[in-house]
């Protein structure tokens, strides 16, 4: 009890100092003096502003590598000389593995300069940048790996789509992985050249584009956003910008998976399936052509390394999955056929229930511009309550690993009904895993992960 009384009149004291003070007039040695009282009012850390005296509300901070290892009271005095120098922002955290509170010096981003921020963490030996705006944590000390990823997708209807390619984007602007395609599914030219505006509008206009031309028959459409392409300003002119154009052709969806696999390594390719699979069962039931002599299953069993698939239900629920279920001849051909030494990791709807994006939210996070092709959708088609962040999270998994957003199921065998219904069978040997929901607090910090990524520019 005297402990906590002496600490509770140690903070009186120099934030007493501090408001009749100003601040060049302050020594070091108050200044550490209150910091250390900080690290005892805050044992989960803290962000404090030596400019302002106060904890910043928004940006991005990274620690410096010349402060690291400050974990006594006497470092303190360094760390402040060191952010006097600097941006003058110190931070403290607690290692919960030695139990010792370490200070640091900081860099302050702003918030929509995550590739920056976490490129200075990398250079710096930092494991996290810190958004103080979202209050969350930004992995940065991630395995630099070859990640090559193909985007099948059934864009046109729900934006899911939109955000899980937009995610891709920017994790190719932090140097994450590279994105050697898009298969469209849902066939109708105009859901590719939603994706070739995209493309253009984020920079990356060169990536190639298939397009599905013989796969599912009218599907739901959700929002009718397939015609975003082609929006034009009150002149007549057209919003965005295009590379393929109105005169020029798309690979059918399967041609383009045989192209881009037989130019890649072997065991190197990961596909990000979050729509249907026509694309993926044509290409396992096709023949050899100019691309390479191999049949379809021959040629991904020697290219692809796993597949991240948003879809299949689990547990005790017997219920169809929409996205298999939608042309189910393709999709029971595709589990035959998928060769058995691919690992497969289902992201299944409930785990993407908990994620809502409205959009209130989403124009707001994309106000850094009048002109984006998400937030024209958002902005002139009426929201649907479908607008759920399920495709992301096959995305993110396939680009963060494993063991950092989600808990996975243990290893098994997946098999599909005639109906549509996904049966696990558990086995040691076994290719699929599949996502568990997360627990409290996680859908909320996984929505603000991708609203940060929204936010880039």
């Amino acid at each position: 009890m005297k402990r906590i009384i002496l600490l509770f009149s140690a903070i009186i004291l120099t934030s007493s100092v501090f408001c009749q003070a100003p601040t060049e007039t302050l020594s070091d040695k108050d200044l550490a003096t209150y910091i250390w009282a900080l690290s005892k009012t805050y044992p989960d850390g803290f962000t404090f502003d030596l400019n302002t005296f106060s904890h910043p509300k928004e940006g991005l901070y990274v620690s410096y590598k010349e402060t690291q290892n400050s974990f006594t009271r006497k470092s303190i005095r360094k760390v402040i000389k060191h952010a006097h120098a600097h941006d003058n922002i110190v931070g403290g955290w607690r290692d919960p593995d030695t139990g010792l509170f370490y200070f640091d010096s900081n860099r302050r981003f702003p918030e929509d300069s995550l590739a920056a921020a976490v490129q200075f963490a990398r250079d710096n030996g930092q494991h996290t940048v810190y958004d103080a705006k979202k209050d969350i944590n930004v992995l940065s000390n991630y395995e630099q790996q070859d990640i090559r990823i193909i985007y099948d997708c059934d864009m046109g209807s729900s934006t899911d789509d939109l955000f899980a390619l937009m995610m891709l984007y920017r994790y190719m602007d932090m140097k994450r992985c590279t994105l050697l395609g898009v298969i469209v599914d849902r066939m109708d030219r105009a859901n590719a050249d939603a994706v070739d505006v995209m493309n253009n509008y984020y920079g990356y206009p060169d990536i190639p584009i298939g397009l599905e031309k013989n796969g599912v028959k009218d599907p739901r459409i959700f929002i009718p956003y397939h015609n975003m392409a082609y929006a034009r300003s009150t002149d007549g002119e057209p919003l965005f910008k295009r590379s393929v154009g109105d005169n020029g052709d798309y690979l059918d969806g399967y041609k383009l998976y045989r192209k881009i696999l037989a130019a890649q390594p072997d065991k190197s390719v990961t596909i990000a399936s979050v729509g249907f699979v026509t694309c993926l069962s044509r290409l396992l039931q096709s023949g050899p052509d100019e691309y390479s002599p191999l049949n379809g299953v021959d040629l991904v069993a020697k290219k692809v390394k796993n597949i991240y698939m948003m879809g299949g239900v689990f547990g005790d629920s017997f219920e169809h999955d929409y996205n298999f279920t939608a042309a189910i001849g393709y999709s029971l051909k595709f589990f035959e056929l998928l060769p058995k030494d691919i690992d497969l990791v289902f992201s299944p709807g409930e785990v993407g229930d908990p994620l809502y994006y409205s959009a209130a939210e989403v124009i707001s996070d994309l106000n850094w511009t009048d002109s984006h092709p998400i937030k024209w959708i958002y902005q002139f088609l009426k929201e649907d309550k479908f607008q759920k962040m399920w495709d992301p999270l096959a995305v993110i998994n396939a680009v963060e690993g494993d063991q950092v957003f989600y808990k996975l199921s243990p290893r098994g065998f997946v098999t599909l009904t005639p109906t549509g219904e996904t049966i696990f069978t558990p086995d040691p040997n076994g290719n699929a895993r599949y996502q568990y929901p997360g627990p409290k607090g996680w859908s909320d910090y996984v929505l603000k992960y991708i609203r940060l990524m929204a936010i880039q520019h």
